[in-house]
């Protein structure tokens, strides 16, 4: 654990030093957020913080390279690398739409090569596990590369939708990868899984990420990730899947007492699922006004607690909680009976709704 948490605070330190530079280089070679319609902040905001993140994740990676436990994952090298070259890529594309805001077909092209690209050199799904009938569903490597690039353009575009009020994408994906992280842990440490260590890493390396950005990026943000950022931790989330998912035996795992063929397909989706619901209503919404999909609005989860009377910072309090409570109920099962994890969950998500439907009281001032 201390290897991890030493990776975890250096990439967190790095990205909270370097993020007041990436905003002056954005303030300085005009990388701005304009004041759309659909968005929320009144005024232009930089962007770039991405860049931080990226300096966070170079900090983390060449420092778990020399620690003793994790430095097993650098031998081969060649996931790291696969990692690194997808990485580059949206980080690349994420600039350039920073700068002169790209269109949707062409960012999800560039998207696509770059999820194809980290896929081909290591990353990429060998199996499913199938826990309803207890089996393993083996991929053929072109089968698991599609699937690979299909669950990368779902991630990041979830990420990236959902990517709309201050602190917001960094939160709830941070939340996510500490549940990642509780459960490889768990495989990787107590039970001796060395598949696990890599995920175990990357979500440790994501959420330092997200930790080290979010007290710039907290209402009133001084600066945004952008696109550059929201990009390579939806890529970080999906790699996290993946090598968790799709590169851990679960007829292996049957012999442990985690619940693994349960956990290693729901925790993905619990881990996503406020970002992924964002976007299927996205899709649909727009579907059926015979829309192009790509099509911005102002009708996503966030906007809509907004509308409700909900304040900034509460919406984003909102979507944190729902991340955390389907994550971390998920991530429970593997401690404690499954009875209780569901339990939880139900009067987690009955408050939650109470809270969501509930106007933000204001507060009276009398002079």
């Amino acid at each position: 654990m201390r290897e991890y948490l030493l990776v975890l605070l250096a990439t967190a330190f790095i990205t909270y030093l370097t993020t007041p530079i990436a905003r002056y280089f954005a303030l300085r070679f005009g990388f701005m957020a304009k004041v759309r319609d659909r968005d929320v902040h009144d005024r232009p905001i930089p962007r770039l913080g991405g860049l931080a993140m990226v300096a966070g994740l170079l900090a983390g990676l060449s420092l778990a390279s020399q620690l003793p436990l994790i430095s097993n994952v650098f031998k081969d090298g060649s996931q790291i690398r696969a990692l690194l070259a997808g990485a580059g890529i949206l980080v690349l594309l994420g600039v350039i739409d920073d700068k002169w805001s790209i269109d949707g077909p062409v960012k999800l092209a560039g998207q696509t090569l770059a999820a194809a690209v980290m896929a081909s050199q290591g990353i990429s799904l060998i199996w499913l596990p199938l826990p309803f009938v207890q089996g393993t569903l083996s991929l053929d490597p072109l089968t698991g590369v599609l699937l690979t690039v299909l669950i990368v353009l779902i991630t990041v575009n979830a990420v990236n939708f959902v990517d709309g009020l201050d602190g917001l994408a960094a939160g709830v994906v941070g939340l996510g990868a500490a549940a990642f992280f509780a459960y490889s842990y768990l495989l990787s440490v107590e039970y001796g899984f060395s598949r696990a260590t890599l995920p175990t890493l990357i979500s440790a390396l994501l959420v330092g990420m997200t930790l080290g950005f979010l007290p710039h990026n907290m209402f009133p943000a001084r600066v945004f990730m952008g696109d550059t950022g929201s990009m390579l931790i939806g890529l970080m989330l999906a790699a996290c899947a993946i090598t968790l998912t799709g590169q851990t035996d679960p007829g292996a795992l049957e012999l442990t007492s985690v619940l693994p063929s349960f956990l290693l397909i729901l925790l993905p989706l619990a881990v996503i699922a406020v970002p992924l619901f964002d976007l299927a209503l996205a899709v649909m919404r727009r579907t059926r006004r015979g829309a192009n999909i790509f099509t911005p609005d102002k009708e996503h989860l966030h906007h809509r607690l907004l509308e409700r009377g909900h304040s900034h910072r509460r919406a984003v309090m909102l979507m944190y909680a729902g991340t955390a409570l389907l994550a971390f109920a998920t991530v429970s099962t593997a401690f404690i009976p499954f009875l209780y994890s569901l339990s939880a969950l139900i009067a987690g998500l009955a408050s939650l709704i109470y809270f969501g439907r509930r106007r933000e009281s204001q507060k009276v001032v009398v002079v």
